[in-house]
């Protein structure tokens, strides 16, 4: 799977790369719920933040997706107040492409723990992820999390995680 990081002076500094499972996000309306996605992480070195990529594995209804990157206590399973955000556009042409959400500026700290997540109001796409096990966990730090129509708590999954890459400025 290739990604579109091509700034020399830009590196992923924490990345899940592998695809073999789609989550989905937005507005599903068959039974008409929202479904906002995340990801924990944390980070292995300080930076500057310049990028967080999603791989869209499939675009069903093209619109409009937000990014925000949030603090987030492990310990708690809290997420704190937005640090950053940004909208990208998704149609039909996306699918089976990676998306970059460009939030420059924001300084991560080495150790400290973050997350994303992924809303829309008019959209309904499904996100690539990947499945670990007992035997073969996923080892980025962090965990996999749905939310559903507005619900603040959510729920994580430790075997799942999204197919994304945080890039910062070196």
């Amino acid at each position: 799977m290739n990604t579109s990081i091509k700034n020399p002076l830009v590196k992923a500094v924490v990345e899940q790369v592998s695809n073999n499972a789609t989550t989905w996000l937005g507005h599903h309306k068959f039974d008409n719920k929202d479904i906002v996605c995340g990801q924990t992480f944390v980070a292995p070195s300080e930076g500057e933040l310049e990028a967080i990529e999603v791989f869209a594995s499939i675009v069903t209804t093209p619109g409009n997706v937000v990014m925000t990157v949030h603090s987030f206590d492990p310990q708690l399973k809290s997420w704190g107040p937005v640090l950053g955000s940004a909208s990208v556009s998704f149609t039909r042409t996306d699918t089976g492409t990676w998306k970059s959400f460009n939030i420059p500026g924001l300084q991560l700290n080495k150790g400290k723990a973050y997350g994303f997540r992924l809303a829309s109001a008019d959209c309904y796409i499904g996100v690539g992820e990947t499945v670990g096990s007992y035997e073969s966990p996923i080892s980025i730090g962090g965990k996999e999390w749905k939310f559903i129509n507005k619900d603040q708590q959510g729920q994580s999954f430790s075997y799942f995680s999204l197919a994304f890459k945080v890039a910062v400025r070196a």
